[in-house]
């Protein structure tokens, strides 16, 4: 059975920082590009970070840049989202997914093959 399970939200302060944490199994994690979205309250879903081992290629979506990277632990089929400088514009539930192609497509928010639940993450002011 395949698994994505987030962990690590929460609520924080502006300019605070978060990490999250993606447990995966059931499939080949290292084949598989990383990519996280999130979906805002009346917002449309968003892939906003990736990390592909396969070629090493990133993404990383303008709203982030600087400040969100996506790293990975295979050897733990574990994937991370470092957030840093948290605005509260970052509000939203937060989704790890992991997709067969390179990162400028697995951030399309049909590309996944595999979904993780989702998980909370509020930013205050």
């Amino acid at each position: 059975e395949v698994q994505l399970v987030e962990s690590g939200g929460g609520a924080v302060q502006a300019g605070g920082s978060l990490r999250l944490s993606c447990a995966a199994s059931g499939f080949t994690f290292e084949d598989y590009a990383i990519a996280w979205f999130r979906k805002a309250p009346g917002k449309a879903r968003e892939g906003i970070s990736c990390f592909r081992s396969l070629d090493g290629t990133r993404y990383s979506a303008e709203s982030v840049k600087g400040r969100f990277t996506t790293y990975r632990e295979n050897a733990k089929n574990t994937a991370y989202l470092q957030m840093n400088n948290l605005k509260p514009e970052d509000t939203a539930v937060y989704y790890c997914t992991a997709t067969l192609v390179q990162c400028d497509i697995a951030i399309l928010p049909g590309a996944p093959n595999y979904w993780g639940q989702g998980i909370q993450v509020t930013v205050s002011s």
